[in-house]
């Protein structure tokens, strides 16, 4: 599997659970809608009186995971970043291509656009035999 089917795969879900920590060191995680940048980014909405926008204020990092029909799974681990200005503008594009609908959310007070940019991103297909696992790794920051 090259990078390019890989984007494919990830730009087959709508939705996907978010994890992140709370400023305690707890493990949060939500269901968020999702779409897909061209470079294997995530981007999606919520809200500044959510947890995961604290949390990702906080720390950045934070995992992902998409895919539960069958056993097929992508693993996703990036980095979350509030784009503003022309780059907000654009990923606020990418996003309401997938969710045509969210333009309305521009009208909720508090409402935000996060960009994860990968790290690591793990697809697992357990259904084929022998099962299928690819891992790929990105430039982004761990830290």
């Amino acid at each position: 599997m090259d990078r390019a089917e890989l984007r494919s795969l990830l730009a087959q879900h709508r939705l996907a659970v978010i994890s992140s920590l709370g400023s305690n060191g707890a493990p949060q995680s939500a269901l968020v809608g999702i779409a897909i940048g061209p470079n294997h980014e995530i981007v999606f909405d919520t809200l500044k009186t959510s947890r995961k926008y604290a949390n990702l204020s906080f720390q950045p990092r934070c995992s992902i995971v998409m895919g539960w029909s069958g056993e097929q799974t992508i693993q996703f681990e990036g980095n979350a970043e509030l784009p503003v200005g022309p780059e907000l503008e654009r990923w606020r594009e990418v996003y309401f291509a997938a969710w045509p609908e969210g333009r309305a959310h521009l009208s909720w007070p508090d409402i935000v656009h996060f960009v994860v940019r990968p790290v690591w991103i793990r697809y697992s297909d357990y259904d084929r035999v022998p099962a299928f696992i690819e891992e790929f790794e990105f430039g982004g920051c761990e830290g």
